[in-house]
């Protein structure tokens, strides 16, 4: 009986042994959630134009493609020229189209009664002092062009009102999340996220597709440019 006894014993010791040796499992409250406040700053730069870009173009046409292409050569060349007399450099001047191709003549029938060859040589010009601008475009008329595609106007160089149109939309956006935390009776904490878009304005384009006969003065305005940055924000609030 002592035996069976001292049995009993040993196996429930062992088996206390055992169980404490195995995995346990432990139950920690969860944290509650993060809270935040979510706000979105915009912020704005207007400039002043410095640089433009202007298409020039001279067409010729004649019954002899010879012809056509010869007194389109001489005219280009002179328009050239004219540009550069200006000051603008060999840099700034890019020949984007050349091209001859015949177009039929119709008698008032509309019987076709020949072909007319016609040439178009356009140059591409960044004109980057905006007070010779109009006397540009009236050099160029009067030298032989007789087609303007488009005048553009840009910034040369955004980088720096870029950057103050970043700066101003954070500024605006805590300004925004100052504003909600003091009404709602909560503190601002650390920045979680944040995200932002710039809008960088495309060159202004004015239309001015025409061939004009005589130029005496082209009065000219840049204008002005804005360029936009809006930042999302996400702030823990306590």
């Amino acid at each position: 009986m002592k035996i069976k006894l001292s049995l009993l014993v040993t196996a429930l010791v062992l088996g206390a042994l055992l169980s404490a040796c195995g995995p346990t499992t432990v139950y920690t409250q969860p944290e509650p959630p993060m809270r935040t406040i979510t706000v979105t700053g915009t912020g704005m730069v207007t400039l002043t134009p410095d640089v433009a870009y202007v298409y020039i173009g001279v067409q010729t046409q004649d019954a002899s493609a010879s012809t056509a292409m010869d007194d389109n050569n001489a005219r280009a060349q002179a328009v050239i020229d004219a540009i550069k007399s200006l000051g603008v450099e060999d840099k700034d001047i890019q020949t984007t189209n050349f091209s001859i191709y015949p177009e039929p003549v119709y008698d008032d029938n509309y019987n076709q009664i020949g072909v007319t060859y016609v040439v178009d040589n356009t140059v591409y010009v960044t004109v980057r002092d905006l007070g010779i601008l109009g006397e540009l475009l009236d050099g160029a008329f009067r030298a032989g062009a007789n087609q303007i595609y488009s005048i553009s106007f840009d910034v040369a160089d955004k980088t720096e009102a870029v950057s103050q149109a970043r700066l101003a939309a954070v500024e605006n956006a805590r300004r925004q999340a100052d504003e909600l935390a003091a009404a709602t009776g909560v503190t601002i904490g650390d920045v979680q996220t944040i995200s932002y878009y710039d809008s960088t304005p495309s060159p202004v384009y004015y239309e001015a597709r025409a061939a004009l006969d005589k130029v005496s003065s082209v009065p000219v305005e840049a204008g002005s440019m804005q360029i936009t940055t809006t930042v999302t924000i996400v702030y823990e609030i306590h």
